[in-house]
């Protein structure tokens, strides 16, 4: 059975920085689409940052530049590295994994993300 773990969501200040990260298990996911999206209440998730199994990397265009997605294959994990935080990035993240030619989709419980003063 496939889990996602995600962490390090909080409260920071704007201008400040924080590093989600998202455990998998239940598979062996070099091979996924590994992704973050985030939900505010009311409004559709959206994408924030995704990455392909060769690495390729794509971003909401509010983001770029500001946030970094990466991934260990080797400890089925991705982050999310968050810098530059604003009051519109408080959000309810959600890790993703997919394949979505094997039909499998993957999410993880969602960390929420406040920036505040």
């Amino acid at each position: 059975q496939v889990q996602l773990v995600e962490s390090g969501g909080g409260l920071v200040q704007p201008g400040g920085s924080l590093r989600l990260s998202c455990a998998a298990s239940g598979s062996v996911f070099s091979a996924y689409v590994m992704a973050w999206y985030r939900q505010a209440p009311g409004k559709p998730r959206e994408l924030v940052a995704g990455i392909t199994s060769g690495g390729t990397t794509n971003y909401a265009d509010s983001v770029k530049g500001r946030f970094t997605i990466s991934r260990d294959n080797a400890r089925n994990t991705v982050y999310l590295q968050m810098n530059s935080l604003k009051p519109d990035d408080t959000d309810v993240y959600y890790c993703n994994v997919a394949r979505p030619n094997r039909g499998y989709n993957y999410w993880g419980q969602g960390t929420q993300v406040t920036v505040s003063s």
